[in-house]
């Protein structure tokens, strides 16, 4: 059984460049203030939710283990 994640957005940062739904199309949505969401705040671990989370140019996406709540993205320092 593999990871699974939770992935918040900080909608306070989030500036809706899209880089997170262009890397993980069905892991976010941009609403109609262009603000990001995850389609699915828990879900299982992925190459293209990290690549999101990677990408985006603000660092607004936030990426934990369930349970446990061990920091997956940003890592800690």
């Amino acid at each position: 059984m593999g990871d699974r994640w939770h992935v918040e957005v900080d909608r306070s940062v989030c500036i809706g460049s899209a880089q997170c739904v262009h890397h993980a199309p069905d892991g976010f949505r941009l609403d109609s203030a262009r603000q990001s969401h995850p389609a699915d705040p828990d879900t299982d671990a992925s190459e293209q939710i990290l690549e999101a989370a990677e990408s985006c140019p603000v660092e607004a996406i936030v990426i934990t283990l369930v349970g446990s709540g061990e920091p997956v993205f940003p890592p800690e320092d």
